[in-house]
């Protein structure tokens, strides 16, 4: 077995323009100094990374990690959720995600998708670069707004959109392949990779490909209702990220998983800071630790009611208490008898 790596901290939800928040230096010195040892990089931000001199110069790749070293830092992953989002965007959502492109692309959905695919490639050779061997992203979605249809779908809509997914990622999984690098799918609504199944329909379409992996969050599978233990049961070997996020979910008599178009906090589902929520995090890090997990554990903040500063300053001692320190010693070694192959025969009364 092998011990977690932890705590670490992904920057997306707290880099802000004023201080420590507006640069990659003053924003590793206020994680250290919470206790985290690993920043995971949203890479669409430049006040924290530039992906276009990452992409181009490990130099520059490794003075990111030197400025985090200099905090008792590591780079533990570099993320394109935005990005990745915009290599499939059904024509409903044009407008809402335009916002996540360069200005140049924008209200041009097929320069948007191509600018995507570039970000994501650059992505991976910053990952290259850097040395990391895991790279978090969303898939995008043709089929979302289809999840729940009325009037019933048409036959063959579902397997056209997860064709033309697999076609569409197929390359970056191999240009991913090129750079040793894994590309690890968070598993959430609103992305045609939403649950175990919707994996599943993507992974056999890109042929089982050895790169098309998971980035595990079970605050999205309390939300949908899913068995997120059972879940690491089954897709443990593709498992190759983590974030710890909580989340509970307390359904009424008036709204339930869809949330009844209400705010965050009015919601029956929503998103909490670490221990708030209703997620075995104790049963996780067993399970993860079980089947070898020797990544990062890293806290993706997201909270309706508390601060984003408490919930990060809490969420690096909580991460600390339940990573688990591996034995090297199975507990019941000090009864060891000694025995030898001829004492078990003796044993089984074989001679």
């Amino acid at each position: 077995m092998k011990t977690i790596k932890g705590p670490a901290i992904f920057l997306a939800q707290f880099a802000g323009d004023a201080a420590p928040f507006n640069s990659f230096d003053s924003i590793c010195k206020w994680a250290s100094d919470l206790g985290y040892k690993g920043v995971q990089i949203p890479t669409w931000d430049a006040r924290l990374i530039d992906l276009n001199k990452a992409s181009g110069s490990k130099g520059y790749c490794d003075e990111i990690k030197g400025v985090a070293a200099s905090h008792g830092l590591e780079v533990t992953e570099l993320s394109t959720h935005l990005q990745g989002q915009l290599v499939a965007v059904h024509p409903a959502y044009d407008a809402a995600f335009d916002g996540f492109a360069a200005p140049e692309v924008r209200g041009n959905p097929k320069a948007r998708q191509e600018w995507a695919v570039d970000q994501v490639k650059r992505a991976l050779r910053a990952s290259r670069h850097m040395g990391i061997k895991a790279h978090a992203t969303f898939s995008g979605a043709l089929a979302w707004p289809y999840v729940y249809p009325w009037p019933q779908r048409p036959a063959g809509l579902v397997e056209a959109a997860f064709d033309e997914l697999a076609k569409r990622w197929t390359p970056l999984l191999d240009y991913a392949d090129d750079n040793g690098v894994d590309v690890c799918y968070e598993i959430h609504p609103g992305e045609d990779l939403h649950d175990g199944v919707s994996f599943e329909m993507f992974l056999e379409r890109v042929n089982n490909h050895a790169r098309a992996n998971l980035l595990y969050d079970p605050s999205h599978f309390v939300l949908q209702q899913l068995d997120y233990l059972d879940y690491i049961d089954i897709y443990h070997d593709r498992i190759r990220m983590f974030h710890v996020k909580d989340a509970e979910f307390n359904p009424t008599g008036r709204q339930g998983v869809y949330g009844g178009f209400q705010s965050w906090v009015n919601r029956a589902g929503r998103f909490r800071s670490l221990g708030d929520g209703q997620v075995d995090f104790g049963s996780i890090f067993s399970k993860l630790t079980a089947n070898d997990f020797d990544g990062w554990a890293v806290l993706e903040w997201e909270c309706a009611l508390k601060h984003p500063e408490d919930g990060a300053r809490e969420g690096a001692d909580f991460i600390k208490a339940h990573i688990i320190r591996v034995t090297e010693h199975a507990f019941d070694d000090f009864a060891n008898a000694g025995t030898d192959d001829a004492a078990n025969r003796k044993m089984l009364g074989l001679s």
